[in-house]
């Protein structure tokens, strides 16, 4: 006798580790969750069960603990801000997902925020999308919310042997008021992240990264070597605004006063900082740096967070006579990528060194003098190469990704690092890795698409970035 097949039951996997491969085996590992973690729901309908889970002691999916599921419910006013737990390290202490400063001025112009390490982020915007803030950056100005950088301040008489050992940048050739941009490697020549490095005075610099990983690695450093500094993290306490784009400077002299010992915006050269105030000697005090992410002439404004709607409404107020237009994520990733500017997780790892990335022009090897964590390693990556990171060209319009595997006949030699269709000239181009062997621009070569063999793209190997290689634009 058939009988008809039972429903299953609705089952959300919230701190199990568990999940499905792409040979349809669930594999099972310890979590990142601990005992006291939680997750809140919004419920839509009557609850009937609440639960059902069973702390497991037969796989490490629980972490071994017979941990007891608590449920708690509450009224329907109650009201909970939207976040989630963001650990810096697996032994960190959890995080909720907080906004930045200048949140409040950005959520006036979008709902679409996506959670990036720890912080929302505008995303997307409804009145400015991010082919129209590509755009706006290319020859206009845009502004947008890069607070979730990483900032440390790094003092004490030892700060700069310090900073010597753990980058790749000669520093003690860093003058004061000078940024330099920066690898930051493991001793097999790995990336643990790259950032830039501002030198603020004799023995105090800020270190601004994209990972808490940087701030960790220092302070392990300091102590193994006994060396006499202080590494703070200074993230919660300065958040800052990059405004971009040809007409960013008009733009900034507008609204940056600085005294008459710090240089003035017309006056300050790319890789360089100011110290000012917005609007006049009374104003907020800012410091100014230009620097960017876009490939184009930029500042970034870094501030204290209590001051970040006045910041914002400087920028926004005075930018209406030049037409600017908000940026977010995703208008970020366009200008990035076409201007050949790396990205961690996407371009760049810790199985990957700053020549396979890309950044080879952050490791003097020949010209510094003293030793860095990785010289050794990447001395000999450097002599043997095996990849070379390398600009690709795809024919039609059908869009590739990150992970999609470069291939020439049967064999994979390469995989995309970042990819994307250039506004300004219709093809899709990305950033990839590939084999020495099949590196020379003109190689012709397919991206893989579903399992890489059964849809191939056409494509070719060029140089890299497509767009303004000399870098004249931000020079300007």
């Amino acid at each position: 006798m058939a009988f008809p097949p039972r429903a299953g039951w609705m089952a959300a996997n919230f701190f199990f580790n568990t999940a499905i491969d792409e040979h349809g085996i669930m594999t099972a590992d310890e979590p990142w969750s601990r005992p006291g973690d939680y997750v809140l729901l919004r419920a839509m309908t009557d609850l009937v069960c609440v639960s059902s889970a069973c702390p497991d002691d037969t796989s490490p999916a629980n972490g071994w603990h017979l941990t007891d599921i608590h449920v708690r419910t509450y009224g329907a006013n109650q009201r909970f801000s939207r976040g989630s737990a963001w650990r810096a390290t697996a032994d960190a202490e959890p995080v909720m997902t907080r906004e930045t400063a200048f949140h409040r001025k950005f959520a006036e112009l979008t709902s679409n925020f996506v959670e990036y390490k720890g912080f929302w982020l505008p995303n997307s915007f409804p009145g400015t999308d991010p082919v129209e803030s590509y755009w706006a950056c290319r020859e206009g100005v845009v502004v947008m919310d890069l607070s979730a950088l990483r900032k440390f301040e790094v003092t004490g008489p030892d700060a700069e042997a310090l900073m010597n050992w753990v980058l790749t940048r000669d520093v003690s050739k860093l003058g004061h008021g000078q940024v330099v941009y920066s690898a930051m490697c493991y001793p097999h020549g790995g990336m643990i992240d790259d950032g830039t490095l501002f030198r603020l005075g004799e023995h105090n610099f800020r270190w601004i990264g994209g990972s808490d990983e940087g701030g960790v690695w220092m302070r392990e450093q300091a102590e193994k070597l006994g060396l006499n500094v202080m590494i703070r993290s200074s993230t919660d306490q300065m958040h800052n605004l990059a405004v971009q784009g040809p007409k960013s400077r008009d733009l900034m002299k507008e609204i940056i006063w600085t005294p008459p010992h710090q240089p003035a915006i017309a006056d300050m050269g790319w890789f360089r900082f100011t110290v000012g105030r917005i609007g006049g000697p009374q104003g907020v005090p800012v410091v100014v740096s230009r620097t960017g992410y876009t490939g184009e002439l930029g500042y970034e404004i870094f501030c204290h967070p209590k001051h970040g709607d006045v910041v914002f409404e400087a920028v926004w107020n005075t930018g209406q006579s030049y037409g600017i237009r908000p940026m977010g994520l995703a208008g970020l990733d366009l200008v990035r990528i076409e201007a050949g500017l790396v990205f961690a997780g996407y371009d760049f790892s810790d199985q990957t060194d700053p020549f396979e990335a890309g950044v080879g022009f952050t490791v003097p090897l020949k010209s510094k003098n003293v030793d860095f964590i990785g010289r050794e390693a990447l001395q000999r990556r450097k002599d043997h190469p095996s990849r070379k990171f390398v600009g690709i060209e795809v024919e039609g319009q059908e869009a590739i990704g990150h992970g999609d595997c470069v291939r020439i006949g049967r064999a994979q030699v390469g995989e995309i690092c970042s990819a994307m269709r250039s506004p300004r000239t219709g093809k899709v181009i990305a950033l990839a890795r590939v084999d020495l062997a099949h590196a020379e621009p003109g190689t012709d070569v397919e991206v893989g698409r579903l399992d890489g063999q059964m849809k191939r793209l056409t494509a070719r190997i060029t140089t890299f970035p497509s767009y303004d290689p000399t870098k004249e634009r931000p020079r300007s």
